[in-house]
């Protein structure tokens, strides 16, 4: 190894050991919020259930035209959780339903978060009046209902997942790109931040050796709050009606509950776990970015 390698590999090295130190110190913390952990295990296991969901239940559950039982039968050793309207396994569709959930949560999440990091990021940095404008335009968002904003663009496109993940992204960043806008700020605030800008560096560098690194723990934290509105807005969004009616997901099994009468009727079965699917998915994301929201911030003081 030439002198000129072993400088270079150092510092990575160093850089590489410094991660992992700050993994093993964040894990460390995180296990002392028991709330943290409970969403976390919950999580582990939905998670677990969705990615072996074509192996325990298979994509056949699905099919109307081969259902194993009769519509709407009580819950039995056979159907633990009971049938719907169609004759259809009612446990097997809530677990395949978990994919769909899940996956939009996450995906539409990571839009949201990815629109409005990149908004708090440059608002922050530039300032002036493209700061001015960019974040009346995000005030208008504020103000806005953002259901009311996701209904009507899944009215007006066509009903498939990628418009329920777009519906959904595209209406929920404001939030975001306020926090980053104020953590950005703060960041520029500090000294090195003066001296690379007198080193020659350029808004690219600043923004991405600089400021990126430092928000990145808060949009960390609002990711994980994010997902579990954004579940909760799909499947409100499924519920009214604007999701694809070819897929099967938790918001859709209640629409289905809901067109079927089992609420007048007294078929609980068929209302209740998806309901608590998504209450306990929704409640665990929330769990987990509240403990990781108190790690990387102790100040907010979060109970444990």
């Amino acid at each position: 190894m030439t002198a000129e390698t072993a400088t270079t590999a150092a510092p990575r090295a160093l850089a590489r050991q410094r991660r992992r130190a700050a993994a093993a110190r964040f894990w460390r913390e995180y296990r002392t919020h028991r709330a943290g952990l409970f969403g976390l295990a919950a999580l582990v296991l939905f998670a677990l259930v969705a990615l072996t969901a074509p192996l325990t239940v298979g994509s056949d559950v699905q099919s109307v035209t081969d259902a194993p039982g009769k519509p709407l039968e009580s819950p039995s050793l056979q159907f633990p959780l009971g049938t719907d309207q169609f004759g259809r396994n009612l446990l097997g569709l809530v677990v395949w339903g978990s994919r769909v959930s899940l996956l939009v949560g996450l995906l539409a999440a990571v839009l949201s978060v990815a629109i409005g990091a990149l908004i708090g990021v440059t608002a922050g940095h530039f300032r002036g009046w493209y700061a001015t404008v960019i974040m009346r335009i995000t005030d208008w968002f504020l103000v806005m209902p953002t259901l009311v904003l996701a209904i009507a663009l899944a009215t007006v496109m066509s009903r498939s997942l990628g418009t329920i993940i777009l519906a959904i992204g595209v209406t929920t960043w404001p939030t975001t790109a306020r926090l980053v806008r104020a953590q950005t700020l703060a960041v520029e605030s500090r000294p090195y931040i003066e001296r690379a800008k007198a080193l020659g560096g350029g808004h690219w560098h600043i923004m991405s050796r600089h400021v990126v690194p430092n928000v990145m723990p808060l949009v960390l934290a609002q990711t994980t709050l994010i997902i579990s509105t954004a579940i909760l807005a799909e499947a409100t969004l499924a519920f009214l009606g604007l999701g694809d009616p070819s897929i099967v997901s938790w918001g859709g099994l209640l629409q289905d509950a809901r067109e079927a009468g089992a609420v007048s009727s007294g078929d609980w079965w068929y209302l209740v776990p998806p309901g608590i699917a998504i209450a306990i998915v929704a409640l665990a994301f929330t769990l987990c970015g509240r403990a990781v929201e108190s790690v990387l911030n102790p100040r907010l003081g979060v109970s444990r």
